[in-house]
Parts: structure tokens; sequence; C-alpha cells
């Protein structure tokens, strides 16, 4: 999946839009826009052979329950969702569609929590922030059965070769100077 992608740009404005419908990246994340702006966007996408994915939270005006992704994956056609929502994975499974858990590694209480969570919903993809946290990915593989992307806090390309390394099959990343 994700064409051997390793990064995967995270399009926070206008400009970083552009330079994703330039690039030889297929895959790019959606964050930060307006829901009015998303099908434009969603179609430009579409026609210039790449594939979408919506961070479902941070888009402003969108619902971020499942009925938000009901609307981006019947009415935008998106590709996949990224969320943090167990219900919106869980959509996203059910109507054929990537879905990406999001969840972060601020401590062990959190990181277990979210492990279960992950077993109950059995998710393909998994994003796991922040990036710095490579020595986990290991002990994360172990305990669930999802393919693992990380993200946030990537400040150069070292980074990213270590997330890679570790067993990471994508790192998202919003500086484009990185991509």
């Amino acid at each position: 999946m994700f064409y051997n992608q390793q990064i995967i740009p995270a399009i926070p404005n206008h400009q970083a839009f552009k330079k994703f419908i330039d690039s030889k990246y297929t895959y790019g994340i959606l964050m930060g826009f307006q829901l009015s702006q998303l099908k434009l966007l969603v179609d430009t996408c579409h026609q210039a052979h790449k594939k979408v994915l919506i961070h479902s939270e941070l888009i402003k005006g969108l619902s971020h329950d499942e009925y938000g992704a009901i609307f981006l994956i019947q009415e935008l056609k998106v590709d996949g969702l990224i969320s943090s929502k167990p219900k919106v994975i869980e959509l996203c499974k059910k109507r054929n569609v990537i879905g990406i858990f999001r969840f972060f590694l601020k401590d062990s209480i959190s990181l277990e929590q979210s492990l279960a969570i992950t077993r109950k919903i059995e998710p393909i993809y998994l994003e796991v922030l922040p990036a710095t946290g490579t020595k986990m990915i290991p002990y994360i593989k172990d305990q669930v059965h999802a393919e693992i992307l990380m993200g946030g806090l990537i400040q150069n390309k070292e980074q990213i070769q270590d997330c890679v390394s570790a067993g990471a099959i994508a790192v998202t990343i919003s500086n484009t100077n990185l991509w």
C-alpha cells in the first residue's frame, strides 16, 4: 500500500498543496483547510492522479465523528481518513476506504489504552505520534497487527530514516522541505 511511498506529505496550506500536486508523491494528507475548500482540493488531486487522505479532526467546519466521515467518503470520494476516533476507523473499514487510526505516545498508560482500542477496532494502519518515539515501534508491532506510520516533530531526513529502519512503513510530514 502507499506505492512504497515512505514520505506522505501532510498538506496544511495552498502553497504546500501546489507543491504536492507537482510532486512525485501519490498519497497526500489534507489538513487545516476549511470544509468549503475540500471539494475543489479533492477533485484537483484526483484529476492529477493523486490519492487523498483527510485528517478529519483537522478540517475546519467538519464534525469529527462518523457523520463527518460519511460526508467525506460519500460526497467527496476521499481515498482515506486519519482519525483518533475508533468509530471513524470502523466506518472506513465498512466503506472500504483507508482508515488510519492515530494515537499519541504520551506515557505508558495512554500507550496501553491506545493499544487496547487498536486491538478492538483492528485497523490496517496506525499513525503513531510523535515520530521521535521510534524505540516503541517494535513493542507496538508485537502488540497489534497493523502497519505503522510515524508522524510529528520530524526535522530532518535522518529522523525519517530512523522511523523506517525501526519498522514504520511511512512517515507523515508537513515540513515541505523534507518532501
